[in-house]
């Protein structure tokens, strides 16, 4: 094992330095992983440009890892095996103590770190991670293409299965972006009527050779009245952070319809309590997802062919992947690789 490793850390808000950093041992209940590959994710650029260096070290964003097992420290569960490939997501490791935990909701863990942000993450070479937050990786995925089912791949996976519509049901997916190209794969996959909703027509041919049915270009389209003239939508996912675009299509929820909310944005979402009360329609939010899900989604992804479309950088190019990511060019997932990490659980 190499005495040192690379790490991309950010020093003040908005700027990535490349470092050298001396390689940790994994204390109990931890492990270390020769990274393979992050994704960057549009919740890295709260985490890069609001860090407060005055009240924490210089932290290394990325909660979309894959790699390899290289030490684990006392305590780890003995599913666990050097060389073994795992991922860490945006929740890095339950507690196994707190009242979500014991009714094993282990997702909705309180007390658990946030990869990226109270934790480092995985724009580096090398990663420590508590156990209780791995998933295992299938061997079938190459690491660029599982890295980002750690995060878009289970929020909308996850989404998807909480939103109460069946097979044949009318699914209505709002923003065709990094969340959503995954979202339109998954719904047409678990026998869904999908409808794909956004901006302009540049995004159209994407959005149906992705699995959507129907397109509908917003600054074109009442989006609204296009789903009720349908009979309304049993469910919409909501990938984008922008309550008034969410609020407005509130009226084309078929009756007991369900919107589910993935952006955890800090503005109000507008919601006329009579469309709620009238229809029996409820709103939910969906976080990520448990371990156990992680890997139910990549198992999913295996079997039914879902893959996200990326585009790969070298970890000294993080910067750039990160403004290509922020400009909106990127279509539709950045991932980082690690040259030479393949091999270094070995």
């Amino acid at each position: 094992m190499k005495s040192s490793y690379r790490a991309i850390q950010v020093t003040k808000p908005g700027m990535l330095e490349l470092v050298e950093r001396p390689t940790p041992s994994p204390s109990h209940g931890e492990v270390l992983i020769s990274v393979e590959a992050c994704g960057i994710c549009g919740a890295d650029a709260n985490d890069i440009e609001g860090v407060n260096p005055s009240t924490q070290p210089p932290r290394v964003p990325g909660h979309e890892i894959i790699g390899r097992l290289v030490a684990l420290g006392d305590g780890v569960a003995s599913i666990w095996k050097p060389g073994q490939r795992v991922g860490i997501g945006r929740l890095g490791g339950h507690c196994n103590e707190c009242s979500q935990c014991r009714r094993g909701q282990f997702q909705l863990c309180q007390n658990q770190p946030i990869t990226g942000v109270s934790r480092d993450g995985g724009y580096a070479e090398m990663l420590l991670a508590l156990a209780t937050g791995l998933v295992a990786i299938p061997n079938e995925l190459e690491p660029e293409e599982a890295a980002p089912i750690l995060c878009a791949g289970i929020a909308t996976f996850n989404a998807l299965k909480k939103c109460g519509a069946e097979a044949g049901d009318l699914v209505a997916i709002l923003g065709i972006g990094g969340l959503g190209h995954m979202a339109l794969q998954y719904a047409s996959k678990m026998g869904f009527k999908v409808v794909a909703i956004g901006r302009g027509n540049d995004i159209e041919a994407d959005a149906l050779g992705l699995g959507a049915h129907r397109y509908i270009d917003s600054k074109e389209e009442d989006a609204a009245a296009t789903l009720k003239a349908t009979g309304g939508a049993q469910a919409i996912i909501a990938t984008i952070n922008d309550p008034v675009a969410i609020a407005a299509l509130l009226p084309s929820l078929a009756p007991q319809g369900r919107l589910v909310v993935l952006s955890a944005g800090k503005e109000p979402l507008p919601v006329p309590i009579g469309q709620l009360v009238g229809g029996e329609r409820g709103i939910v939010g969906s976080i990520t997802g448990s371990p156990f899900e992680s890997e139910k989604a990549l198992q999913f992804s295996l079997l039914a062919g879902v893959r996200p479309r990326i585009e790969t950088f070298p970890l000294e190019q993080a910067f750039e992947a990160y403004r290509r990511l922020k400009s909106g060019e990127a279509k539709f997932r950045m991932v980082l690789t690690m040259e030479g990490s393949r091999d270094a659980h070995q």
